[in-house]
């Protein structure tokens, strides 16, 4: 089992969160707003998604999953780094406002100080990986050794913890070719049905 870091606890964050913790990995789940790392500690989901609730007491209940706003406790507790931090629109443009996930790789990559994969599932603009890995490498200790794959999510509203659990694809972009056997073993569970693994750049994911 993996040891996972989910950087977001939005929609997207709490129950990708919730089900790979669900699914036997050690889930280390961070976000800045205290009010909301407290509530969902307590197991109290901020939004309405069928089964999830359920799913997070479970996982809290079994030691599986801890929620944080202390970026020390990513880097030391996971080795898997999900991105799952909000891309609204901007307020100037129709553009993606990107501030969330800039801060948030600002935050991670100095800490990153051993070898390690962070995995993108925010929607964002394309050559926004590339400016991420580009950073990643720049930035962290572990330079060459910090590896970036994108991952993006298609959840439907309702359908969310199925989606994850089951989702009718997995796509990765990647750049280097050694990190889909990590991704392909977080989501073994999901592999082993019908659902197609995509491997392709970064620009296609």
């Amino acid at each position: 089992m993996a040891r996972i870091s989910v950087i977001g606890t939005g929609y997207l964050g709490v129950t990708h969160a919730a089900c790979m913790s669900s699914l036997g990995h050690d889930v280390v789940a961070l976000d800045v707003d205290e009010a909301k790392v407290t509530s969902l500690a307590a197991g109290k989901v901020p939004f309405h998604e069928p089964g999830l609730p359920e799913l997070l007491q479970e996982s809290l209940a079994a030691g599986k999953i801890l929620f944080t706003t202390n970026w020390a406790d990513v880097a030391t507790k996971a080795d898997v780094h999900f991105l799952c931090v909000g891309t609204p629109q901007s307020p100037e443009s129709p553009a993606a406002d990107l501030s969330q996930i800039q801060s948030a790789i600002r935050s991670l990559a100095p800490l990153l100080t051993k070898p390690c994969l962070v995995v993108g599932k925010s929607t964002v603009p394309v050559e926004t990986a590339k400016w991420i890995s580009e950073y990643l490498v720049a930035n962290a200790p572990a330079g060459d050794d910090v590896h970036l794959v994108w991952n993006p999510e298609f959840l439907r509203e309702g359908f969310a913890v199925e989606d994850t659990l089951h989702p009718d694809r997995i796509v990765l972009g990647i750049k280097d070719e050694v990190d889909v056997a990590v991704l392909t073993d977080i989501y073994a569970s999901a592999l082993t049905g019908s659902t197609p693994l995509v491997v392709t750049d970064y620009a296609t994911a």
